[in-house]
């Protein structure tokens, strides 16, 4: 099971120039601590997060929305596969069931992965919009399992932050941790490797 942005596909880049846009329009400046503070988080917890650091107390649900909005047309139209990400899920096709878990909306998940061209590799894609409580919380990777009839506990995640990899323990899921951004510690997964082509995803995926 696959998360997507960072992890499966090259979008961080869209969410970062969205964010210095939006950190601009604001007086302030986007830099690596607050990538590190909003990365794979949730558009309920990141919009909190941007609340604090804009210092626009009360506005999170429409910080979100602004960010979504100028995040949208770059995901839609930039989004590509992270290197060795397609070949790597094609590999896995016909040997086991393959899904994604974002935190990010349905409608962006699936226009970004149809962009990079790899939309119809998955079984399942499970998003932040159609569960009670996204990651940190495990209802994506336990929807994901049931929609896939597979044991969370016989299952492998891949994530690229912190709040991915703990969703993913608190499913009971085998973690693989591949950060995407510089300074992200991702010490609570079962193995980090430094990206999907690295031999050791490989072997634990049963690929090698």
């Amino acid at each position: 099971m696959f998360d997507c942005d960072g992890l499966l596909l090259e979008t961080e880049s869209c969410w970062t120039r969205a964010e210095e846009e939006l950190f601009s329009r604001y007086g302030s400046v986007f830099g690596a601590d607050e990538k590190r503070a909003l990365i794979g988080t949730s558009l309920f917890d990141g919009s909190l997060i941007l609340e604090r650091l804009l210092e626009q107390p009360g506005r999170a649900g429409e910080l979100g929305q602004e960010l979504l909005d100028l995040v949208e047309r770059r995901l839609l139209e930039e989004s590509t596969a992270m290197p060795g990400a397609a070949e790597l899920v094609r590999e896995l096709l016909g040997r086991t069931p393959v899904a994604v878990a974002s935190n990010t909306p349905e409608r962006l998940v699936r226009g970004a992965l149809a962009c990079a061209g790899v939309a119809e590799l998955f079984d399942v894609v499970v998003t932040a919009d159609q569960v009670a409580a996204p990651k940190p919380a495990p209802e994506a990777y336990l929807r994901a399992c049931e929609l896939l009839d597979a044991s969370p506990t016989e299952s492998i995640a891949l994530e690229d932050s912190p709040t991915g990899v703990a969703s993913a323990r608190a499913a009971g899921l085998f973690v693989v941790g591949v950060p995407s951004f510089p300074g992200v510690v991702l010490d609570e997964a079962d193995l980090v490797a430094g990206s999907l082509v690295d031999p050791a995803v490989r072997l634990v995926l049963g690929l090698a």
